[in-house]
């Protein structure tokens, strides 16, 4: 590697940053991502010392063989983690984009928990030239379970370089159009699959978002009200009138209360009442992962079918739909607006050379 900082190149990079996976669906694997995650203070905020005794007393041992079973439910053959093998097609493709537009952008995919780690990927991004950094979250809603946690980690490594790069960040995309109008069109590719929900008869369609306990809410958290603007914007560029569609939370957790309504309950209710048809969607969670394949479209699955109901579909979360890619660019680009997305020439290297080595002469 060129150790002479005139002579390498200064590229501008973008970092995407989601929250993780085990590395297998194994109880081993399991027990060592959740462990990591579950220690975060942005995600548990309960006093330390009491919530380590909970933690590796309670959770840990119950919870990571059935979370290894689960997971293994939605292992992809040969590809290993969805969230994973999606995430890092979003990296890849993001950057191809940028490649075709005539840009030189350095893009890669960093995790919260496990690997790749964002220390990993920071490092790695420093090696090939990086000078200019956007971090951009793969939570379109903001939270600060999710994407300040992930901003946090970048700044803690950040902090251990003597040289650090210029820093912008994305803090939600939550109503961003081209955004919405991805999330429109695969569901609307599905219903041109499928066909439309009958919502004259009592068919809905169901957004359901990741839950948080309404205590965040009430210190200020704004994940929920995004949650409802994402619901309400999705709801309207389809043509939905309210109660044909319903914002729904999931992925509930302990006793105290999270954010309702809850995802589970509802569908039953649903079922119950004589609602034949659900068509649900997981607009916050960008690539298909645990929550959404087996949480959703297996376990909520089944609930519907048991209490009355139908006909249940699940309509598979954005992944690698060119459009998301497409509006993937189209968010970064708007955040880099006055960086440069090129890469200086081989002239324009040794000129810098030149100049910092006359100034040193001048400077003697």
């Amino acid at each position: 590697m060129n150790t002479n900082p005139h002579l390498r190149a200064s590229k501008t990079a973008v970092l995407l940053l989601n929250l993780g996976t085990p590395s297998a669906p194994t109880a081993k694997a399991v027990r060592a991502y959740l462990k990591e995650f579950l220690s975060d203070p942005r995600v548990v905020e309960i006093p330390r010392v009491i919530w380590w005794f909970i933690l590796n007393g309670i959770i840990l041992p119950i919870r990571s063989g059935a979370s290894a079973k689960k997971y293994a439910s939605i292992w992809l053959p040969k590809l290993g983690s969805p969230l994973m093998h999606y995430s890092r097609l979003q990296a890849k493709e993001l950057a191809e984009v940028f490649a075709d537009q005539g840009h030189t952008v350095l893009v890669d995919l960093a995790m919260r928990y496990g690997e790749p780690s964002t220390e990993q990927a920071l490092v790695s991004l420093k090696e090939q030239g990086m000078e200019r950094l956007l971090l951009l979250p793969l939570y379109p809603q903001y939270s600060a379970t999710t994407s300040a946690s992930s901003f946090d980690e970048v700044f803690r490594v950040l902090k251990t370089w003597r040289d650090q790069p210029e820093l912008r960040l994305v803090k939600h995309y939550h109503d961003h159009p081209a955004y919405i109008q991805a999330l429109r069109n695969q569901v609307l590719s599905a219903w041109e699959k499928d066909g439309r929900p009958d919502f004259a008869v009592g068919d809905r369609f169901v957004m359901s978002f990741h839950g948080l306990p309404k205590r965040n809410l009430m210190k200020g958290d704004p994940y929920h009200c995004e949650c409802l603007k994402t619901g309400r914007l999705l709801g309207e560029s389809l043509g939905l009138e309210p109660g044909e569609y319903l914002v729904t939370f999931q992925s509930r957790f302990g006793r105290a209360e999270w954010l309702k309504p809850y995802t589970a309950p509802m569908i039953e209710k649903l079922a119950k009442e004589g609602c034949k048809r659900i068509d649900i969607f997981c607009p916050g969670f960008p690539a298909d992962c645990l929550e959404t394949l087996e949480e959703i479209a297996m376990e909520a699955r089944e609930i519907f079918l048991e209490h009355g109901g139908r006909d249940y579909r699940y309509i598979p979360c954005l992944n690698s739909n060119p459009e998301w890619i497409d509006a993937l660019a189209d968010i970064a680009e708007q955040h880099l607006l006055g960086w440069s997305l090129g890469t200086e020439s081989a002239d324009e290297l040794t000129l810098r050379n030149q100049r910092a080595e006359a100034a040193k002469i001048h400077a003697v």
